[in-house]
């Protein structure tokens, strides 16, 4: 109904092919829940599909009806608690997914890009990006918004690392 252009095992081809080529690639989706005819069985088949790619992130949203669309026509749209339901088992399964995934980075050196000084928050931490675009933030003494620095990871949670300055470098990465 959503007019996809491939099926789930093109798509899980592509990402097994990917991930022979560059072993350590992060991926993302955006996914909409609760679409107009969404079964029960539907759902649990994209909690699947989250569980077997094991994304990096995923930006969910529930469905809603847009003006003008084929879809707001439907006739079998679906109840908003039905599909917070939905959305909250998305997010709580990707959250699992998450920390299992930045769990496995501890210990790991890995280059970040310095794209937040410290705040009035925490006075004393800067935050940052890794090539898999995962926030880590670590101690500074003089964050420099731009800088690339070596963080040696000391922890993960479900959506960001925490990290160590094992090593400054400045200006373009290497």
């Amino acid at each position: 109904r959503m007019r996809r252009l491939y099926t789930r095992a093109q798509y899980l081809g592509v990402v097994r092919r990917l991930r022979e080529a560059i072993p350590d690639v992060a991926l993302s989706t955006d996914l909409i829940v609760g679409f107009p005819g969404e079964t029960e069985e539907d759902h649990r088949a994209t909690l699947d599909l989250l569980r077997e790619v094991g994304y990096d992130s995923v930006f969910a949203f529930c469905y809603s009806p847009r003006p003008h669309t084929p879809a707001a026509e439907y006739p079998d749209q679906l109840p908003e608690p039905l599909k917070r339901r939905r959305l909250a088992e998305v997010f709580a399964l990707q959250a699992a997914i998450g920390l299992e995934k930045n769990r496995a980075r501890i210990g790991r050196v890995e280059e970040v890009l310095i794209e937040r000084g410290p705040s009035e928050k925490e006075e004393s931490l800067a935050s940052g990006r890794t090539r898999q675009n995962k926030w880590v933030h670590f101690p500074v003494d003089r964050p420099m918004i731009g800088d690339y620095i070596i963080a040696r990871i000391t922890d993960g949670y479900s959506y960001y690392l925490k990290g160590k300055c094992y090593k400054e470098h400045h200006g373009v990465s290497p």
